[in-house]
Formats: structure tokens, sequence, C-alpha cells
């Protein structure tokens, strides 16, 4: 990182403050899924066991692999790319719940901070995370009520609406004003790069419209496809995984 960038983040701290609070907030919103699913269906989270903690760290090392290998998209600018680095976090939270799924993510971000440094003043690494979280947990969460391929196929859709949604919302409203005060630049430039690919983007709205709202929603897709793919071979892992069934008994 070099001394314009240190300087950029220093001068807006507001921005990094926020940054911080938001990883803070998935975190929170994954603790709080899994003590209300587990209210709900009488399973038992066995906390951060020995096992659990191979898995994380072994899906963390393949996602932070994967986020290396990104894929341009013709509708996007040049700085909005696809990668698969969110599907060893679903299925890792599909196993263990949403906090693995959460933990996978923000472990991956770092091992690709430790590879590559960043070049987007932490705003892509910020994007990828919480997007990433946004698939993550509505479809863990919901998968976690019923653990059947029928569910997975459907948690995994309303992941990619989630995605889709949280992704568009987020670069509108934050992402995109947040890269141009750190890299002190008008917002305008950004857009600029958006028109230069499709003339019909000429605003912020037509940004998220055109670029990056079906940049999510095609991520979505191939994840989801990924994984309904593979759950077939992966389900014995999945339904056997250190989650203790706790059930209820009936009075």
């Amino acid at each position: 990182m070099n001394n314009n960038l240190i300087s950029s983040v220093a001068e807006n701290a507001g921005y990094v403050a926020v940054f911080l609070l938001l990883i803070l907030a998935m975190f929170a919103i994954a603790k709080l899924a899994e003590v209300f699913v587990a209210k709900k269906t009488g399973e038992e989270n066995t906390g951060l066991t020995t096992r659990k903690l191979v898995i994380i760290g072994l899906f963390s090392a393949i996602s932070g692999v994967l986020m290396l290998f990104e894929i341009p998209v013709f509708f996007a600018p040049s700085f909005y790319k696809i990668d698969l680095s969110d599907l060893p976090a679903v299925i890792g939270a599909f196993a263990f719940g949403p906090m693995t799924g959460v933990l996978i993510e923000f472990i991956k971000i770092l091992i690709n901070l430790i590879l590559n440094g960043t070049t987007t003043a932490f705003v892509g690494e910020l994007a990828n995370f919480i997007v990433g979280c946004s698939y993550v947990l509505p479809a863990s969460i919901i998968y976690l009520f019923k653990k059947t391929r029928k569910n997975a196929m459907i948690s995994c859709a309303v992941g990619t609406l989630v995605i889709a949604i949280v992704g568009s919302a987020l670069n509108a409203f934050y992402l995109l004003p947040a890269f141009a005060a750190l890299y002190g630049m008008p917002i305008e430039a950004l857009i600029g790069m958006g028109t230069a690919v499709n003339p019909a983007i000429d605003n912020i709205f037509t940004f998220v419209l055109f670029a990056v709202a079906p940049l999510n929603l095609l991520k979505g897709a191939v994840i989801t496809v990924v994984t309904v793919a593979v759950y077939k071979k992966l389900s014995p892992v999945i339904k056997n995984a250190t989650l203790v069934s706790v059930r209820k008994q009936e009075a």
C-alpha cells in the first residue's frame, strides 16, 4: 500500500469505520440467525470444534485461491469481475451454519490481502465480503430449517435475489461513493467508465441497473447451479456434519 492510499484512508476515516461496522454486522446477523434457527428447529450448534476449524481453514484457503481467478464481464466496467470464491462458504454454511460461512468469507479476504494487497482502497474487498455474505446468510439460514435438495435449491434462489438487491443498493448508496472519496475522484468518473461500456449508463441508477444488478444476478446464478450440481455428492458430508441435533422432547 502506498503513502497516498494510507493518507486517503486516514482522511476518510468515516468510510473506513463504516467498513468495520458492516463486517461486524455480518457476524452479528450470522450469530443471531444461528440462535434463532436453533430455537425453532431444536438443533444445537456445537461451537468451534476441531473438525469445524479444520473445515473453515481448508475452505477459506480454497476460497482465497478461487478469488484469484476473476472473470470480466462485457456489460460492466473492468473493475467488476465474477469469481467462485463464495462457493466454499456456501457449502461450509450449509454444513455448519451461517457463522461458518461468514468466517470463510472473512478469512478468504484476509488471505487475498496478504497475497495481493489492495488496489481498491479496500472497497473491492469489502464489497466482495458483504455481497458474498448477502448470498451465504439467507441461503444457509433457509436451508437449516429443512436440509433437503429441494430446500437447497429454494435457499440458493433466494440467495441469488438477495445478492442482487443488496449488491445494487450497497453500490449505489455506499460503495461507489466510498470508492470515489477514498481515491479523491468525482463519482462522475466512475459513471463514465460505465458509459464507455454501455451508453445507456449515464447516472448511478442506470449504472446499478445495467451493470451491478446483472453482475450479481449472474454471480448468484452460477453459484446456485454449481451448489445444486454438487449437492448430491456433498449431502452425506453436510448431513453428518457436527451440527448435533438435539430434538426437543415432546411432553
